[in-house]
């Protein structure tokens, strides 16, 4: 005769997680800060096409979009986009897209190495953005360079 079956207890069901609220990074406030300054002062200034804008802002999105969807094969344990993809989507114009999804996702976050990786890559897309439209090295800026001989002249 087999044993009996132990009788099944309703379990509790665990508590809801409770999201805790996304406190951002001054480092990431800085850089989102500072890169819309540098737009925003250098169309005002120097005539930045829409273009670039429009560049940023698509980037942007298929950079959050690939953080995003990293996050959601790291959980499920499919395929992962790799580190170096999501860099140079950063680098491409994508940095705020990284930023947005880094603080709201919570992802790569929290690895240093990543990070310090990723800043370099802001700072270089700046660096790039002033170089190519501002006269910053007057006689290097490809993008306007007989615009800015013009206003300079005053």
């Amino acid at each position: 005769m087999p044993a009996p079956r132990p009788t099944r207890r309703p379990t509790a069901r665990p508590a809801p997680r409770q999201r805790t609220p996304v406190r951002w990074r001054s480092s990431s406030v800085l850089a989102l800060s500072a890169g819309v300054a540098l737009y925003v002062a250098a169309s005002l200034r120097w005539e930045v096409p829409w273009a670039a804008g429009l560049v940023y802002a698509v980037m942007s999105l298929v950079c959050y979009l690939s953080y995003a969807a990293d996050k959601s094969a790291a959980r499920s344990g499919q395929w992962r986009t790799s580190e170096r993809t999501l860099l140079y989507l950063g680098l491409a114009c994508g940095w705020p897209g990284a930023i947005l999804a880094q603080e709201r996702l919570r992802h790569k976050s929290a690895k240093l190495r990543f990070r310090g990786w990723f800043w370099l890559t802001v700072v270089l897309n700046l660096l790039g953005f002033a170089l190519l439209f501002t006269p910053l090295v007057p006689d290097w800026t490809p993008i306007y360079p007989a615009a800015l001989t013009q206003r300079t002249q005053y």
